[in-house]
């Protein structure tokens, strides 16, 4: 999902005014007598942390950009699996992150300028243990409960649906698996943070044809199979690479009933989906192919809806005017959306205007404002 050069230089052009929760100068927010956030300086060439190592619980980051380049941060698990990550920050932004992390242990921390490769790295040391935030708080273990319930859910769909994808690819139905495609994709997106969480198996369902990558290391996955259906003709090796994917998206099913999630992840994923329409849907760069961007687009709100949904109870208890105001500006974001339907689906990203990207533009920046704030919510 971040790999991609291609996106680096538009990113940065449009880092200003893509999702105004992503471009805030604010610090994340931390509790009386508690320190304050660690700071992250990420230039073009270096990745500072004015700590290496914090106690275990809820961790806050400031990350400020000072290169050229737009950059993520990431801070990663055993066997590089997503605790939290930041994207699309541009140069001279400042953009939090808020993780929890209950168990001690030697972490990852990592910045990616220009949104690619493996990233400047270095060990973060998390010391003792601290109870969960879910622990003694039923309502944040309701909502925990009730997302991975919907993330179970979607992944089965997106097993059966890619499923069908892939045999119309095997059997050289090229209509059908065109139209299949994007319906696929839809349950991929809307649980694409916890997808990614498992770092391996997002590049090889999700990685594009320009993503930097390992040699020897094959461009497969939706993507592959989107430009042989739409560009090269299907190719020799389709349905071995149909076949692929289909192993994979198993896998990906596998591994979603172990993940245990964290209500910040929860806050945290809602933000990235939103992210992923800004630097992804509204730029045309997601299906570069097939153009079905908006396909994606719908599918990102879903999960980032879901999502916030799902913590809800919590947000109306501690800031119910944030609720209402969530609740409006996604209704707003929903009602643009359907002015674009075609048929079951949507209109290529290619018979959007100049002004039709610039109102989606304004209607993402308008929800990313106040999703960015559940995380702060839910860690007070």
């Amino acid at each position: 999902m971040s790999a991609r050069p291609a996106l680096a230089a538009l990113a940065a052009t449009l880092a200003a005014v893509v999702v105004g929760g992503c471009t805030s100068t604010a610090a994340p927010e931390t509790a009386p007598g508690q320190p304050g956030p660690i700071q992250v300086t990420a230039s073009d060439t270096a990745c500072g942390l004015s700590a290496t190592s914090a106690p275990a619980g809820t961790l806050a980051f400031s990350i400020r950009n000072t290169g050229a380049k737009v950059t993520e941060f990431y801070v990663y698990g055993a066997g590089d699996r997503i605790i939290g990550e930041v994207e699309n920050i541009g140069p001279g932004l400042t953009r939090p992150l808020t993780v929890e992390v209950p168990q001690g242990g030697t972490y990852t921390t990592a910045c990616k300028p220009g949104m690619v490769g493996d990233g400047i790295r270095a060990p973060f040391t998390v010391t003792g243990n601290a109870a969960a935030a879910v622990e003694g708080d039923a309502a944040l273990a309701a909502a925990v409960a009730g997302y991975q319930r919907y993330t179970t859910s979607q992944t089965e769909a997106l097993v059966t649906k890619t499923g069908e994808f892939t045999e119309a690819v095997k059997r050289g139905d090229v209509p059908a698996a065109q139209a299949l495609f994007p319906v696929s994709r839809t349950y991929w997106e809307r649980i694409e943070p916890v997808a990614e969480s498992f770092g391996d198996i997002d590049p090889r369902i999700d990685g594009r044809e320009d993503d930097e990558r390992d040699p020897g290391v094959e461009f497969t996955g939706y993507h592959r199979l989107e430009k042989d259906l739409w560009v090269t003709g299907l190719q020799p090796d389709s349905a071995a690479m149909a076949d692929r994917l289909m192993a994979d998206v198993r896998d990906l099913q596998s591994r979603v009933g172990t993940v245990q999630l964290t209500p910040l992840q929860l806050a945290n994923g809602a933000k990235e989906l939103l992210d992923e329409v800004a630097t992804g849907k509204i730029t045309g760069e997601e299906d570069r192919y097939s153009h079905t961007d908006l396909w994606d687009f719908r599918a990102n709100v879903d999960g980032s809806q879901a999502a916030v949904s799902a913590l809800r109870p919590v947000i109306d208890q501690r800031d119910p005017v944030l609720g209402q105001t969530l609740d409006q500006r996604f209704a707003a974001l929903d009602a643009l959306l359907e002015n674009y339907r075609a048929g079951d689906g949507f209109k290529l990203y290619t018979e959007l205007t100049p002004d039709d990207t610039r109102k989606m533009t304004e209607a993402v920046d308008a929800v990313g404002e106040p999703v960015s704030q559940v995380a702060g919510i839910i860690a007070a």
